[in-house]
């Protein structure tokens, strides 16, 4: 192999072939992140403030453009993919307005003259990046590595080669300076010696928890940071007296963002028993108004999965899932037209041993477990070796809240709304969701060195 292929998931045509970097193109890039590196890290936080407010302009400007990329190349519907181009332009927004205060140094009252903790950046830093939000995911990341004063090395997922591309091209036309930030056209085997590089000094991955376990044990070969943001099976609790009509909206609006391809996505429906019934019709409504369809059309609310392998290995959880006894209310087929589509589909009476009970299923599949207590949806949730996000659905916002707060053991927990993601708040997981944070003042302090200073 010596190009990577993008494939329209819609009409499973290839869109373009990128050709993979040679070793000397690798190595020049590698040496070029060095080199700016050290110019860049002496560079005013003013001065970085202002790039990544012309990166956001261009986003912007640029919207329809890559919004229609980001959807021919993975299947997005058309108004995600906007959306998707403004949170992108907001994050850069932010960390450009508040970069600075979150690096400013802080004094410490100790015994030398003059005691503090400066934050200084680690230098090149390579992100590797899933497909499912191809330029959120990067700019989540890249945003708060360059205003800390860190270069940055992209290996994005092969499917979304020209969102790649077109990213490290809104950099340049912004105005950062050559090599600052560069994305690497490389199959995956190779972001090994990417990783063993003495250029690289840490990695941030979003992606399947496989794959982080892989790269952090190659970054622990070298000592290197790593942050890691993995795979999800997000409970969603319906306590008893929920609003149910209001918490089946939300809890299916979640569950079919982005096709159902979603660490955050609302995964598992966890509802006390004396709602089940009713909380499983609305639920079978609520997803039976989304439009599946042409993601290009405005009024399309599901685009195709992003590759027919996924459709094909979701199907198989599903098919795996009513052997084991679960029952499905909606969905459950491959339809008989062209793409990587998935219907919606709704699983209910799921038990202990279901493959839908312990995997994640990463589509617009929703899962149905009835407990019989708080007690027992709160063992029911945290019975799982992941840990991104969760939410509760009370009118007892008390109850919530301590449920939330004390109870769940997720990276993020909602009180009546569905988890999201939010440049001012820290998002990450715990157990096998991964470790460390993106977002707000945490995200930006992962890759600086915290260092102490002391003037006698």
């Amino acid at each position: 192999m010596n190009h990577l292929v993008s494939i329209n998931p819609t009409t499973l045509k290839e869109i373009n072939s990128y050709p993979i970097h040679t070793e000397a193109e690798l190595k020049s890039r590698l040496e070029k992140s060095e080199k700016a590196w050290h110019e860049w890290r002496r560079t005013s936080f003013k001065e970085r403030s202002s790039l990544l407010m012309k990166a956001a302009s261009l986003l912007r400007k640029n919207s329809e453009e890559l919004s229609l990329l980001m959807t021919h190349e993975m299947g997005k519907a058309i108004r995600e993919s906007r959306s998707e181009i403004e949170k992108s332009a907001w994050v850069c927004e932010y960390y450009a307005e508040n970069g600075e205060k979150f690096l400013t140094d802080e004094k410490v009252e100790a015994e030398a003259q003059a005691s503090y903790v400066s934050f200084q950046p680690l230098g090149t830093v390579l992100a590797v990046m899933p497909w499912n939000f191809p330029f959120w995911q990067v700019f989540r990341f890249s945003a708060p590595a360059l205003m800390a004063g860190n270069v940055a090395l992209l290996k994005h997922a092969s499917n979304v080669t020209g969102c790649s591309l077109a990213i490290e091209k809104i950099f340049q036309e912004a105005g950062f300076p050559k090599g600052v930030f560069q994305s690497l056209v490389i199959p995956s085997k190779d972001v090994a010696k990417v990783i063993a590089s003495r250029v690289v000094r840490a990695v941030s991955l979003t992606g399947s928890t496989p794959a982080g376990k892989a790269v952090a044990s190659e970054a622990g070969r070298h000592l290197k940071k790593v942050v890691l943001e993995l795979g999800g099976s997000d409970p969603y609790l319906i306590l008893e007296d929920a609003n149910l009509e209001e918490a089946a909206r939300l809890c299916v609006t979640s569950r079919l963002i982005n096709s159902g391809q979603s660490c955050i996505a609302a995964k598992r429906f966890i509802v006390c028993k004396e709602v089940k019934s009713e909380f499983e019709s609305l639920v079978v409504s609520e997803m039976k108004k989304r439009t599946l369809g042409d993601p290009t059309r405005e009024l399309t609310d599901l685009g195709p999965m992003a590759r027919v392998d996924l459709r094909d290995e979701l199907h198989r959880q599903v098919e795996e899932s009513v052997l084991k006894g679960a029952r499905l209310l909606l969905g459950g087929a491959i339809p008989n037209f062209h793409g990587a589509y998935y219907p919606p589909a709704v699983l209910t009476d799921v038990s202990k041993g279901t493959l839908a009970y312990h995997e994640e299923l990463f589509g617009p599949v929703a899962t149905i477990i009835q407990a019989k207590s708080d007690k027992d949806a709160i063992e029911i949730a945290n019975d799982t070796s992941f840990g991104l996000g969760a939410a509760v659905f009370t009118r007892d916002r008390s109850r919530g809240e301590r449920i939330a707060r004390t109870e769940l053991q997720a990276g993020a927990v909602f009180v009546n709304s569905f988890v999201k993601s939010d440049p001012r708040l820290p998002f990450g997981g715990i157990k096998e969701s991964g470790y460390g944070r993106e977002l707000s003042d945490f995200g930006i302090r992962e890759f600086v060195n915290i260092k102490t200073v002391c003037v006698y």
